[in-house]
């Protein structure tokens, strides 16, 4: 039974006592975080979003995490072609379940935050304070231009989201109307009512990379989602990061908690696994929608040598649209997800290639692993 929230400590731990926090990620997107080819690939209907998060909710995992996506990136699946938008989504699943925090993502430079910050307060009272805010502070230039928004120079995004941040916090927590006058946001007689549920606020949760974006998050958020190269490549990396980002929340008298990516490929045998992992994620790759992702980095062959360029490619195929790979059987899984929590990893957004396929032999065979090495408590 849920309990009511009484304070962020209630939220932080999404209402239970899980080491490591495990998350389904990317869902509300086509073909999830598989930029693949294979015919099951993920469809982000509502129906299966709605089933898996009713799986999910039913075998104790702890989050939703959206992908906050306008336009998707081409080739033959038009990867993230079709999305549903992440605060309404929320909503949805929030009504259907009854534990798992559901997250919305938003764009804050394409968002006013006043209305933002009404939108996650309908959707917190909707899930009883199971709502969490994931702040996207600039994204992919195509898509701003639909909306016909210029993007700022790196560093002003987060000068600007700063901002946007302490109006929504403000609209959150004030009693009393309100002005505000930055270099950016101009409110005059602000407020908001009613509060978020329970006397806290949502979860929030920003994945800056750079420098900036880091200390952004380190300032402001209750988690701070790493998905650097590092992080993708190898779970040593993950510790590393984890360190570093725990140690600028202290020298700003904070703490952070710090998520991760990966994409499970789990299967009875490793053969198996590696099978399919080859078969999916390599040679049923989306080349021309990978194409399109490092394209929107400015990373094409004729910026780059080829040679660089065609290992880039490999790269993001196989590490860096899921995360770090988890391919092998219950047991390597396991272990591999209680190394990171050992490593101070507070959770985990997951993909599939197909979450409804997959996500029930994971709930299965992966979380009594994680409860024996006590990582998880027993839903």
């Amino acid at each position: 039974m849920l309990a009511r929230p009484g304070s962020m400590q209630a939220r932080t731990t999404m209402y239970n006592d899980n080491a490591l926090k495990i998350g389904l990620f990317g869902a509300n997107c086509s073909s999830g975080r598989s930029a693949t080819k294979v015919p099951e690939r993920w469809s982000a209907s509502w129906d299966d979003c709605l089933a898996l998060a009713k799986l999910g909710d039913e075998a104790g995992l702890d989050f939703m995490l959206p992908i906050a996506r306008w336009k998707g990136y081409g080739g033959e699946t038009d990867f993230h072609g079709a999305t549903l938008e992440t605060v309404t989504w929320a909503v949805g699943l929030l009504a259907a379940t009854k534990q798992m925090t559901v997250f919305g993502t938003v764009h804050a430079p394409l968002f006013h935050p006043l209305i933002a910050a009404k939108e996650f307060v309908t959707a917190d009272h909707i899930g009883r304070g199971r709502m969490g805010m994931n702040i996207v502070c600039g994204w992919n230039e195509g898509e701003f231009d639909m909306f016909g928004v210029k993007q700022r120079e790196h560093d002003e995004r987060y000068s600007y989201a700063q901002e946007w941040v302490d109006v929504v916090k403000q609209a959150w927590e004030r009693d009393d109307t309100f002005d505000f006058d930055g270099a950016y946001l101009h409110l005059k007689g602000a407020r908001a009512f009613p509060k978020p549920f329970g006397g806290t606020r949502p979860l929030m949760m920003n994945a800056g990379s750079s420098g900036v974006g880091q200390s952004f998050a380190v300032r402001n958020c209750d988690a701070f989602f790493v998905a650097t190269q590092g992080s993708r490549k190898s779970l040593a990396g993950n510790a590393a990061k984890v360190a570093e980002v725990k140690a600028e929340a202290r020298s700003h008298g904070r703490d952070i908690e710090v998520f991760t990516v990966g994409q499970v490929i789990c299967r009875p045998t490793q053969q198996e696994a590696d099978d399919y992992y080859q078969h999916a994620i390599i040679d049923n790759a989306d080349w021309g929608a990978i194409d399109g992702m490092l394209a929107n980095k400015s990373i094409t062959p004729q910026t780059i040598p080829p040679d660089e360029y065609y290992k880039k490619r490999a790269y993001f195929a196989s590490h860096a649209v899921g995360g770090y790979p988890f391919v092998g059987t219950p047991d390597k899984v396991a272990e591999e997800l209680a190394s990171i929590s050992e490593a101070g990893v507070r959770g985990i957004g997951l993909s599939f290639v197909n979450f409804l396929d997959e996500v029930p032999y994971f709930c299965a065979e992966v979380l009594p692993r994680l409860e024996h090495a006590g990582v998880r408590t027993k839903n």
